[in-house]
C-alpha cells in the first residue's frame, strides 16, 4: 500500500490542485492535518489524506473538466483504495463530492464560500442536492464522516500552511489497513 500510494504522489503530487494555490500533495497533507487537529480517528485522517487520489490516477486530469464532464474521481479513488482499506476509509472518500452537494443545500452560506474551482466542479457534479437527495444522502452510513471530510477539503488550500510530512500520515494509514 505505502509504495503504491507514494508512487502516485511522487508522480503527480506536485501538480496544481484544480486551479487552487496549492499542489495536489499540499492539499492532501493539509486535509489530513486538519482532520488530525480535530481529533478525527485514524480512518478519517487516512480518508482525508487520500480523498483526491482518484484525480492523480486519471490519465488526463484536466481534460474531463475542460470538456465539461466529471471524471468521478471519488469513485475511482475509493475503488482503488478498497484493496487495502475498509469502508471507514473508502466510503467518506466516495461520498465527499455528495457531501459538498448536501452542504450546498443544507448549510446556509456554504456555497457562497466555495472557491471558483469548487463551484465549477460542483456544476459538473450535479449542483446542490434536492431535498430528497439530501435526505437519502444523510441516511447513509459514513455521511457524517463525509461531511467532516468535505469541510477539511474546502479549507485545505493555504499555500503557507505547514503540515507533518507524508510519512507521518502514511504511518497512520498503515495502522488502519485491512
Amino acid at each position: 500500500m505505502r509504495a503504491e500510494i507514494e508512487a502516485v504522489l511522487a508522480r503527480r503530487g506536485e501538480e496544481e490542485y484544480a486551479g487552487e494555490p496549492v499542489s495536489q500533495l499540499q492539499h492532501a497533507l493539509q486535509c489530513a492535518a486538519l482532520a488530525e487537529a480535530e481529533a478525527a480517528d485514524d480512518t478519517l485522517v487516512t480518508a482525508a489524506l487520500l480523498h483526491d487520489l482518484g484525480h492523480l490516477m486519471e490519465d488526463d486530469p484536466d481534460g474531463e473538466a475542460a470538456r465539461g464532464s466529471d471524471a468521478y474521481h471519488e469513485n475511482s479513488g475509493a475503488w482503488f483504495l478498497a484493496q487495502w482499506f475498509g469502508p471507514a476509509v473508502t466510503e467518506p472518500i466516495r461520498m465527499h463530492v455528495d457531501a459538498k452537494r448536501w452542504l450546498c443545500l443544507r448549510r446556509p452560506g456554504y456555497a457562497e464560500g466555495l472557491s471558483s474551482a469548487s463551484l465549477r466542479s460542483l456544476a459538473l457534479q450535479g449542483g446542490a442536492f434536492s431535498d430528497d437527495e439530501a435526505d437519502a444522502f444523510l441516511c447513509q452510513p459514513h455521511a457524517a464522516a463525509a461531511i467532516r471530510l468535505r469541510l477539511w477539503d474546502d479549507a485545505a488550500k493555504d499555500p503557507a500552511a505547514v503540515t507533518p510530512p507524508l510519512s507521518h500520515f502514511l504511518d497512520i494509514a498503515e495502522r488502519v489497513m485491512r
